[in-house]
Formats: C-alpha cells, structure tokens, sequence
C-alpha cells in the first residue's frame, strides 16, 4: 500500500501528456505537488486549478532538466522551499524518428542527457529524502520500447531500455528498504508525443488515455511490483520476443517503423 495524502510528489515532465495525468490524479488523492517541466506558463495554469480544485499545495519549477547541473539545481530549489519528495515521478523525455544518420545529433545528444542523464542525476539527488521514512515511491516512465530494439528510433529504444534495467535494478535493492521502485512502461499513448517525434508512423497499435496509464501505474506501485506494461495487448506485444530470434523481432519491428516516404 503507499499512502498518498499530505505528501509531496514531485513529476518532471509536468505540463502535458502523462505528467499532467499523473499531477491531477495524485491531486485527487489529497497529495502536495512540485510541478517541473520548460514551459512556466503552463505549469502556473495547471497549478492554479490544481490547488484551488484539490486544496492541495502546489509548486512550480520552470527548468529545462537536459542541462548539465539540472539535477542539483532542482534539489537546490526543493530545499530551498523546505519540501520534502515523498514521490518521485521521473517523467520528462523525448523521442527521435528516423534514419539515424538524417537525426540530428544535437537533438539526440539531448534526448540521451533528458531521458538517461537527467533521470539518473534526480534520482540519485533525491534518493536520502526518498529513503528517510521507509515510505517512498519512484516511478521511472520507460516504454515498451525498452523490450526489443526499435529501429528508425534506435536512441529513443535505447534509452527507455536503459531506464527499465536501472529501474528494476533499484527495486531489488530496496524492496527491503522502504522505497517502492516502478517502472512504467506504457505503449502508444494519446498526448503530444508523435507531434515531438514528427511522424504518427512511429506509433504502434492503439493508443491508450494518458489516465488509464497513470491508473495502472499507481495500482502497480501499490502493489511493489517492480515494472508495469500498461495495456493487454501491449503486454502480449512486449512477450513476443521471449518466443523468437531477436533477428526475427527486429525484421517485425524494422517494418513496422519504416517511414513511409
């Protein structure tokens, strides 16, 4: 069980799509909020509702976490305001899409350092706050890109895959601890996402709410389990590859995601 009311959450990648799922759902449930994510604006927004809706306590942080020192300058700020993160939520990331040679390497660059980075440095900030009471929580987004390569998104596969094993990694050593430790991975989910990456043909199967996601997530945490694949069929999707060649998976995967032109 992990009890949500009168603590303090804090979700990067705050302002849309999961993140903002994730703000109003924990809301909901009487939990403090520190909102992080680029754009102040609508984080404020989002606050505003938020606070006056839930009658709950909610802080916005505008910062670009792909930065270096973005970790240690969100912990700064935190403790600066005397709070205290109760529950992490490591959400802020993007993809890429393409050849990966025609990618920007600069725009990859900065895909790795938000989704790999950043998330390691927060983490790694907040873990004394997090393990202080024996009642902390993380959830690391992943996807269920991280169960097979991903070609034409070869960085963005990667990463998330990274974020799975490390997540999991961080389970095990602290199930004993206190500190619930989950990775979420959903599949194609309705946000803003495919208008980042540029190209609807990266998505796969039908795509889920952002709170059906954020649901399954918080049952999973709940429950201490270590990983969550948000939806039956992308379940059944991510156990493919335990029944076949990885150079057959890949051949499935490479031709679903061809770009089309």
């Amino acid at each position: 069980m992990f009890i949500y009311s009168n603590k303090t959450a804090l979700i990067t990648g705050a302002s849309s799509g999961i993140g903002e799922a994730f703000a109003y759902s924990l809301a909901a449930k009487k939990c403090n909020l520190i909102l992080v994510a680029r754009n102040e604006a609508k984080l404020k927004t989002l606050a505003t509702e938020l606070s006056v809706t839930h009658k709950v306590k909610v802080i916005v942080i505008a910062q670009d976490l792909s930065v270096p020192g973005a970790s240690q300058a969100l912990l700064h700020e935190v403790q600066k305001q005397h709070l205290k993160v109760d529950l992490l939520i490591n959400n802020a990331g993007f993809a890429t899409y393409g050849y990966f040679e025609q990618v920007s390497g600069k725009r990859q660059h900065e895909e790795v350092m938000l989704n790999i980075a950043a998330l390691v440095d927060i983490t790694h900030a907040f873990m004394p706050d997090l393990l202080r009471n024996r009642d902390g929580g993380i959830i690391n987004v992943s996807s269920t890109a991280a169960f097979q390569p991903d070609p034409y998104m070869a960085v963005y596969g990667a990463t998330k895959a990274f974020v799975l094993s490390f997540s999991e990694a961080l389970w095990a050593e602290n199930r004993k601890r206190g500190l619930k430790v989950l990775a979420l991975c959903p599949g194609a989910t309705e946000t803003s996402f495919f208008d980042v990456v540029g190209s609807s043909e990266a998505s796969v199967g039908s795509r889920q709410s952002p709170n059906t996601v954020v649901n399954n997530a918080l049952r999973a945490l709940e429950k201490g389990r270590s990983h969550i694949i948000s939806g039956c069929q992308n379940y059944l999707v991510a156990q493919v590859s335990r029944f076949f060649s990885r150079r057959f998976i890949l051949g499935i995967v490479e031709r679903t995601l061809r770009p089309r032109n």
